[in-house]
């Protein structure tokens, strides 16, 4: 089958970039499919995960990134003169490509993508909860004309996710919220290693993995962590992460943890450092699922983690291979990390369940659902 992925840009570490890269990979290489990658604002940069040689890498060239630099009324006609240019030139290739599939993550393209009559089923692939999605939640925190600017993309995203073919969701949760639908579709992410060893569980070095934003909720980990260091000052908590620290190492400053929480850039090398802490904190806000959580059990960690929406209560099994807590109650969120660090023999129980459980994300069994779906369209719920 010739299939085409269509994202903005493969420049951030983590997230959508690896997964839609990893995803690309294993489809060309593993399954023999033609599969092309079509972005609008690689600019000529390098992507951050390396596409298989078998994947096409095809850049439009179209700067968004040009609007904004501008204030509100420059910006809106920036914008729709980009539009314009990226609905021309993403129509002339998918014309011209012809594919069988052609799969969105819910960007731009949107509004007008089914009107592209190339012959291809449209799938669109969500990978956060509705309600954050493109983050219009930030721009109705703003002051007026903010809210009513979300309100209307919210009603035209909700319009053209209805007309696609099929719709595919992280979580089942996530799936009753698009009621709008077509077909809902749950395919969780796969996890992108699960190596023959697990952690030792014995350094006192917890850890947590994501974009230093607002999403993540660092500010409430430090808050907790400044009571979790009164009671086990000899422990610490490594954050690696994309984005701006200076907030977080403020705060960080402010409450006298320099030596118990430590921020660090994004690792090429996560999965050691998975293997080199006993235990993972997941502090976020919301999640479109949590692959995170993921990988650290398939290093055989445990994790603590608020049970935000959406993610962690499809991975994690409370009481059995970790301990959810309630969704942005930080005294909580401490009492279970310090419960976590108390008990060492839970805590590897926990750690053992955890890598056990989790090879249900195992990249050939998740997959194979993506195979289906392609194959044979979608009459029924997959669910994770």
């Amino acid at each position: 089958m010739k299939i085409v992925y269509i994202y903005t840009a493969i420049l951030e570490v983590g997230g959508v970039d690896r997964i839609l890269t990893q995803k690309a990979n294993y489809l060309a290489e593993k399954m023999g499919h033609e599969v092309y990658v079509i972005t609008d604002s690689q600019a000529g940069k390098p992507t951050t995960f390396p596409l298989s040689p078998l994947v096409k890498h095809i850049d439009l060239d179209v700067d968004f990134d040009q609007q904004y630099r501008h204030g509100l009324l420059l910006r809106t006609w920036y914008y729709f003169t980009l539009m314009r240019e990226y609905k021309k030139r993403l129509k002339a290739k998918l014309m011209e490509l012809r594919p069988d599939v052609t799969i969105t993550v819910l960007g731009r393209e949107m509004d007008f993508l089914m009107k592209i009559k190339d012959g291809s089923r449209k799938v669109g692939e969500s990978h956060i909860a509705k309600q954050f999605c493109r983050n219009f939640h930030l721009l109705e925190q703003r002051s007026f004309p903010y809210p009513m600017i979300a309100r209307h993309w919210r009603r035209k995203q909700e319009k053209a996710v209805a007309k696609l073919d099929e719709l595919v969701l992280l979580t089942e949760h996530d799936r009753e919220s698009w009621q709008d639908a077509k077909e809902g579709v749950v395919i969780p992410n796969a996890v992108a290693f699960y190596p023959n060893e697990s952690s030792t569980l014995n350094r006192k070095r917890c850890i947590t993995v994501g974009r230093f934003t607002e999403q993540k909720g660092y500010d409430l980990l430090i808050q907790a962590w400044s009571l979790v260091a009164k009671k086990h000052p000899d422990w610490v908590i490594d954050c690696y992460g994309q984005g701006d620290k200076s907030h977080f190492q403020k705060l960080i400053e402010e409450q006298g943890l320099q030596q118990q929480v430590r921020l660090h850039e994004a690792s090429a090398t996560i999965m050691q450092e998975y293997l080199d802490s006993s235990i993972y904190v997941m502090s976020s806000r919301f999640e479109g699922f949590g692959l995170v959580l993921v990988e650290a059990m398939a290093c055989g960690v445990p994790c603590v983690s608020f049970d935000c929406p959406h993610g962690p209560s499809d991975i994690i099994t409370d009481g059995e291979d970790g301990l959810l807590v309630k969704h942005l109650d930080v005294e909580a969120l401490a009492q279970s990390i310090c419960k976590m660090i108390e008990n060492e023999e839970m805590r590897k129980a926990m750690g053992a369940a955890a890598k056990r459980n989790v090879a249900r994300y195992k990249e050939e069994c998740i997959m194979q659902r993506w195979e289906e779906l392609f194959k044979k369209g979608s009459k029924r719920v997959v669910k994770g």
